[in-house]
C-alpha cells in the first residue's frame, strides 16, 4: 500500500520523490590523508600545504594510519562490513584547485561495505536507510571568486584533507526523512569521534540525489532492484545544513515534476542550491564513472587490514546513540521522547547524567532540555561552554524535591543563577525565596479567604475543579511562596471536598 504522505500532487496526478545521499565527512585527524600537513580551521591561505598536497614532482603519498582507523571505526558504528582488503584509485578530472589533476579516492574496492542507519520520524516511528559503502578520499582545495571579478584565487589548505564519503541507498522518500538521516548520521559520527560534524565549516556536507516517479514505481524498484523505475536523478552538490537539504529537495522535486508534466525529460546533471533564492541551478552534466577514467593508484599499495586490529577497534567503540537512548530509558525511567532529545548531542546526554546523580531524573531532564537549552540557544553557546555546571542544576532540582522552593520559584532562581548571582541555595536564602510550608500560617490565610468569599466556597463544593481560584489567591497572598501541595491539601480539608 502506498503511503499517501509521501505523494506530491501534480497537474496530471500524484508523484513521489526518491532520495539518496552521499555525505562527505571530514575525518577527525590532525594531519591530512597522505601528508603530514595540518588540517586546522582558520589558517591563512595556503599556509597548510605540503609538497605532496601541491603535487610537486617526485612527491609520493603516504597513508595516514589514524585516518584508516577512523574509517574502520565509522564502518563498525554503521553496522557495516569492513573490507580487509581495499584499493586506492585515481579519479581523473581537471579543476584549478586540484593540483594533481586527479583525486585519490576508492572506487571498486572501498574500505567499508554495506551497513545501515535506523532513523526516527518526528512521531517516534523509525525507518532504515541502507548504507551502500564508505570510502576514503582526499579533499580538493578551494577556488575563491569573490575577491576580484576578473580573477580566481586558489587556496590549497583543504587539498589532501581526509574525507569519508558515506553513500546511502535511495531509501528516503521525503525531504524531512533526508534531513533526519543526516542528523542521525552526524550524531553517530560525533559519538564515535571520527568527525566533528561542524556543517558550518564544511566538515560535514551532503550531495543529494533527487528523482521523481509515479506511485507504485518505488515498490517495483525495491522488489526488482531495477533503477529504471525511479526516473532520472539529479545531484545537488555540497549542501551544508538540514534546512537547506530540505529546501533543495523540495524545490528540485517540483522542478522535475513540472518538466515531466510539460512533456519534457530530465537531464541527468549536477546542480547547485542557491540558499538566497531557494532554488537549484545547473552546474554541469552528470559524470559517470568512465568519465573519470578511474585506475588503481600506482603510488599506493593495496590497503590490507589485520582482522585482530579491526577487532581491537570494535572492542573500544563508545556507547552509540541508540544504545544510550535505551539505557537512559531503562536506567532513569525516561520516556522515549526525553531520552531521544538528550542523546541528539553527546555532551547534552553526559551533562544530564552528571546532573541526575541521586536526583529526580525526569525533573532534571526537563531543566536540561527546556530552560537550560533555551538559554544556551539564545546565547549561541554549546552545552560544554554553559556557565551553569551540572552540579548547579542538580542543586536546583534538590531544592524542588526537598520542598524548599516550588517549580515556579525555581524559574526565578534559575534566572538569577544564569545572571551570576551564585549557587541555588545561596540565592534562595539571600532573597528569602523559601516556599511557605508552615501549615499554621497557611491555615490562617485560607480561613480568612473562605470567610471573605462564601459564595466562591459554596461553588467549589459543587464544582471541585474551581478550587484553583482559592489556590491562586493563597499564592497571591504569600507572594507565590506557598507550598502548592500543602495549599491544596488544606483547602480541600477546609472546604470539605475529596
Amino acid at each position: 500500500m502506498t503511503d499517501t504522505s509521501k505523494q506530491i500532487a501534480g497537474r496530471t496526478g500524484q508523484w513521489e520523490m526518491v532520495l539518496g545521499l552521499e555525505v562527505h565527512a571530514q575525518v577527525a585527524s590532525n594531519a591530512k590523508l597522505f601528508s603530514g600537513a595540518a588540517v586546522g580551521f582558520g589558517a591563512g591561505p595556503n599556509q597548510q600545504v605540503s609538497l605532496v598536497d601541491a603535487a610537486m614532482p617526485g612527491m609520493l603519498p603516504v597513508i595516514n594510519k589514524h585516518c584508516v582507523e577512523q574509517a574502520v571505526k565509522t564502518g563498525l558504528g554503521l553496522k557495516a562490513q569492513i573490507n580487509l582488503k581495499s584499493h586506492f584509485d585515481r579519479k581523473n578530472y581537471f579543476y584549478p584547485d586540484l593540483p594533481q589533476g586527479y583525486q585519490i579516492s576508492q572506487f571498486k574496492d572501498p574500505i567499508v561495505g554495506e551497513g545501515e542507519v535506523v532513523v526516527e520520524h518526528d512521531d517516534g516511528t523509525t525507518f532504515t536507510v541502507g548504507i551502500e559503502r564508505l570510502h576514503l578520499e582526499q579533499d580538493a582545495g578551494k577556488s575563491l571568486h569573490d575577491q576580484d571579478p576578473n580573477s580566481t584565487y586558489v587556496d590549497l589548505n583543504r587539498a589532501g584533507t581526509a574525507l569519508m564519503e558515506i553513500v546511502s541507498r535511495p531509501h528516503m522518500r521525503t525531504a524531512a526523512e533526508a534531513a533526519a538521516y543526516v542528523k542521525k548520521l552526524r550524531t553517530i559520527l560525533v559519538y564515535l569521534g571520527t568527525c566533528d560534524g561542524d556543517m558550518e565549516k564544511g566538515n560535514l556536507r551532503a550531495d543529494v540525489n533527487v528523482s521523481v516517479c509515479r506511485p507504485g514505481d518505488y515498490e517495483k524498484f525495491r522488489e526488482t532492484g531495477d533503477f529504471s523505475h525511479l526516473g532520472t536523478r539529479c545531484e545537488i552538490k555540497n549542501v551544508n545544513s538540514y534546512r537547506f537539504i530540505q529546501q533543495a529537495i523540495e524545490y528540485e522535486a517540483r522542478r522535475q515534476i513540472e518538466i515531466l508534466e510539460d512533456g519534457g525529460k530530465i537531464d541527468q546533471e549536477t546542480r547547485l542550491f542557491d540558499p538566497n533564492k531557494g532554488e537549484t541551478r545547473s552546474m554541469r552534466s552528470k559524470e559517470e564513472a568512465h568519465d573519470y577514467r578511474y585506475f588503481p593508484d600506482p603510488d599506493l599499495l593495496p590497503l590490507e587490514l589485520d582482522p585482530a586490529w579491526v577487532k581491537a577497534i570494535e572492542a573500544e567503540l563508545p556507547e552509540l546513540p541508540d544504545a544510550k537512548k535505551a539505557r537512559l530509558q531503562s536506567q532513569y525511567g525516561l520516556s522515549a521522547y526525553d531520552a531521544g532529545v538528550l542523546i541528539t548531542e553527546q555532551a547534552r546526554a553526559d551533562y544530564f547524567e552528571e546532573a541526575a546523580k541521586g536526583r529526580d531524573a525526569k525533573l532534571t531532564a526537563n531543566w536540561v532540555t527546556n530552560e537550560l537549552a533555551a538559554k544556551l540557544t539564545a546565547g549561541s553557546l554549546d552545552i560544554e561552554n554553559s556557565p551553569l555546571k551540572p552540579d548547579a542544576i542538580a542543586e536546583l532540582v534538590a531544592l524542588i524535591e526537598e520542598g524548599v522552593i516550588s517549580s515556579k520559584i525555581a524559574k526565578d532562581v534559575f534566572e538569577r543563577m544564569w545572571a551570576g548571582e551564585g549557587r541555588p541555595r545561596e540565592i534562595v536564602e539571600k532573597q528569602g525565596l523559601q516556599q511557605v510550608s508552615d501549615t499554621g500560617a497557611l491555615e490562617k490565610i485560607i480561613e480568612e479567604l473562605i470567610a471573605a468569599n462564601p459564595g466562591q466556597a459554596a461553588s467549589v463544593k459543587e464544582k471541585p475543579q474551581a478550587i484553583g481560584w482559592f489556590v491562586g489567591q493563597v499564592m497571591k497572598a504569600t507572594g507565590g511562596k506557598a507550598n502548592p501541595g500543602a495549599v491544596n491539601g488544606l483547602l480541600k480539608a477546609k472546604l470539605g471536598i475529596e
